[in-house]
């Protein structure tokens, strides 16, 4: 439990504190249902790797949905109205993160899954300092606040091509927003994939929101390459 930006949260965090040493930390911003226990799932698999990592819950102790709620967006849909809060909250969520006796505050940096990925994004474009971030199946709308440029943190965008909430004009106008920001910056985009294709329970294929297990695991070896480039 710790206090934010409107309220008690609860992330979870995990680490492996055998060797007592600290070690890179890293942020899992979870999709539109918030944080859970598929998102608790990657920190542990990051704290298997070596590192530090925050589940982190941006929308507040209690708010939570399922894909049965009458509307599974609704916390995500108040964040998207006040992209601030959001940036307020992402930075009051990494201070929680860098608390942590075991972990090495100098090298951080974040993953998000959808609407995570989003979140992922903008902690780079509000100057986070943070050394990169990584958004799967993310959306890319620019926040409606000024960004910081240059932009310092790394990027990896990994990407399915037939995703619907991020068509090619919108994977485009990211990447001219990146290097207009003087990002390092990578996308990889996964063909016949569209969106959220880590997720094992999204299979609305209907809708373009199902699980594709090659872009599964291309990126998370993407990603995890990506960690040890970062921090060495």
């Amino acid at each position: 439990m710790h206090e934010g930006p409107g309220g008690a949260f609860e992330s979870v965090f995990a680490a492996d504190t055998a060797d007592g040493a600290p070690r890179p930390g890293v942020l899992v911003l979870p999709n539109v249902l918030g944080q859970k226990e598929a998102d608790n799932l990657v920190a542990e698999r990051l704290a298997a790797l070596g590192y530090a990592a925050l589940a982190a819950d941006m929308f507040g102790q209690g708010n939570r949905t399922t894909r049965q709620s009458a509307d599974p967006a609704v916390f995500m849909n108040q964040l998207n109205a006040d992209r601030g809060l959001l940036r307020d909250r992402l930075h009051a969520a990494l201070a929680v993160l860098t608390a942590q006796p075991e972990v090495d505050a100098a090298r951080t940096a974040a993953i998000g899954f959808c609407f995570g990925g989003k979140c992922a994004l903008d902690l780079a474009r509000s100057g986070a300092p943070v050394l990169g971030v990584v958004s799967f199946h993310g959306v890319y709308d620019r926040p409606d606040y000024d960004t910081v440029k240059p932009i310092k943190p790394k990027v990896l965008v990994c990407h399915g091509w037939d995703d619907p909430i991020a068509p090619p004009a919108a994977t485009l106008g990211l990447a001219t927003e990146l290097t207009e920001g003087g990002a390092d910056w990578q996308i990889h985009a996964y063909g016949h994939t569209a969106h959220a294709f880590t997720d094992k329970d999204a299979k609305a294929r209907d809708r373009g929101v199902y699980y594709q297990p090659d872009a599964d695991r291309r990126s998370w070896k993407a990603a995890t390459d990506f960690l040890v480039e970062l921090f060495g």
